[in-house]
């Protein structure tokens, strides 16, 4: 799978947030307001997945069907991926 911009960009928000988180832990900011930014770095990590997951799972599926292949075992695995993911 070719990861694209968006993806990576999705990948450095996150990464700074986690650096905000750090450094609010690192001046004793209030827990909720770092728990409220952890929960919105989850809530991103969680977004990135499902991208991942179908952007991948689109591709499987045309490249099997153009080589004739069932799809079955492309979908259930990607259910699978974010069923674990939780």
């Amino acid at each position: 799978m070719e990861y694209n911009d968006q993806i990576k960009n999705r990948m450095k928000r996150m990464e700074g947030q986690l650096r905000g988180i750090l450094k609010m832990m690192e001046e004793n900011k209030d827990c909720r307001d770092v728990i409220t930014q952890l929960s919105a770095v989850r809530s991103a990590v969680d977004r990135s997945i499902g991208v991942i997951v179908s952007s991948n799972l689109v591709e499987c599926v045309i490249d099997a069907e153009k080589n004739g292949e069932k799809t079955d075992e492309l979908i259930k695995e990607a259910v699978h991926l974010l069923v674990k993911s939780r």
